[in-house]
């Protein structure tokens, strides 16, 4: 792992692909325990959520399906403190097992909102699983159920998470590098 530069900022390797592997097949296994037998809908939250909600799809070992809803409530390297729907969940919740998965929980805005909505369509239950929390930054009254890592409150990209669209696709999880003052 090296560092990469986007839009003039440096960033530095943080986790490395394998580490998040080993991480996300730890978390499929303690979901397929929780929800063997009863069919949870997962609700990616993209755009960012793609990689994590994929692979943890794909480990868990019990019928699931997936569905994808689309919020954003970051510009740049912060969150704007507002959330905004670009695509709402089409899928009916009502007496289903939901399994809210975010690629991280920052301030908590986001995933609040998200709560807030389902909890009006009447789920049988709602957990949320987050590759990333950031403990320190929260605002609201939300407790992810899994976490793949907790992290400092840092900018970072990767395996999801973007600048401004890009850094999606790296494998391995970057953080923005301090200056040497």
């Amino acid at each position: 792992m090296k560092q990469v530069t986007y839009n003039g900022l440096t960033f530095e390797p943080y986790i490395k692909r394998e580490k998040i592997q080993a991480r996300i097949e730890e978390l499929g296994k303690e979901l397929t325990a929780e929800f063997a037998g009863k069919r949870p809908l997962l609700v990616c939250v993209l755009n960012g959520a793609f990689p994590f909600a994929s692979e943890l799809f794909m480990n868990l070992d019990t019928d699931a399906e997936i569905a994808f809803i689309r919020l954003k409530s970051y510009e740049g390297t912060s969150s704007t403190g507002t959330v905004k729907e670009v695509m709402g969940l089409t899928e009916n919740v009502e007496g289903r097992p939901v399994i809210l998965v975010e690629d991280i929980i920052d301030t908590g805005q986001t995933i609040k909102r998200l709560v807030d909505t389902l909890e009006a369509k009447k789920p049988a239950s709602i957990k949320i699983a987050t590759l990333l929390f950031k403990p320190e930054s929260l605002q609201c009254d939300v407790k992810p159920d899994y976490v793949g890592f907790a992290i400092p409150p840092k900018f970072i990209i990767g395996y999801g998470l973007d600048l401004d669209g890009l850094a999606r696709n790296l494998r391995d999880i970057y953080v923005l590098k301090e200056s040497a003052d």
